[in-house]
């Protein structure tokens, strides 16, 4: 259970992103690894394992690789499809009631900021690339005009939500995800 630094970049460079949340158990330090037993205390850090939770919430596989392993994302895949197989999870997934949509979404952004690289991180990983207009305010000068008219200062990254500005890439992801995948 890394950072959730870590799960962005290992969901975009080897899971091609991923649109469902990711475990992370930073602070209290190991505290939900310790509950299913992948706390290594003498090192301090966190067995690389899988934990595979139904939509019951109940346990279905638990495994390491140790912390210095490897793990395949093909057989992740395949082994959650055998046990969807095996407890009669059909694959359908029932539409979600969710809170509604947002109307139009404009990212300010430029890739030498790390917020604004978190984000783009955060919008890829949900596959909202199409939901999101992107500006580069470094690439286009227009586009850092647009973002100061709009938002009264120059801060990326900045979410304009139908026409009203968010700063703070923290807020902004959390936005994101309530929005389309909470």
């Amino acid at each position: 259970m890394d950072s959730v630094y870590c799960h962005t970049n290992w969901a975009a460079r080897d899971l091609e992103g991923v649109s469902l949340p990711l475990l992370a158990d930073f602070q209290p330090r190991g505290a939900v690894a310790s509950l299913y037993g992948l706390y290594l205390e003498k090192a301090g850090i966190t067995d690389r394992a899988t934990v595979v939770i139904d939509k019951d919430g109940i346990v279905r596989h638990v495994s390491s690789v140790t912390p210095s392993g490897q793990r395949n994302a093909d057989d992740l895949l395949a082994l959650c499809v055998e046990i969807d197989g095996k407890h009669g999870f059909d694959g359908d997934t029932p539409a979600m009631e969710g809170p509604p949509r947002p109307g139009r979404l404009e990212l300010y952004f430029h890739n030498k900021c790390a917020f604004s690289r978190n984000v783009l991180g955060a919008i890829k990983n949900m596959r909202l690339e199409g939901a999101v207009d992107l500006h580069d305010v470094l690439a286009d000068p227009k586009e850092m005009d647009a973002l100061i008219e709009l938002a009264g200062k120059k801060q990326v990254p900045c979410l304009v939500v139908d026409g009203k500005p968010m700063h703070e890439s923290k807020d902004i992801n959390r936005f994101l995800y309530e929005a389309f995948c909470g």
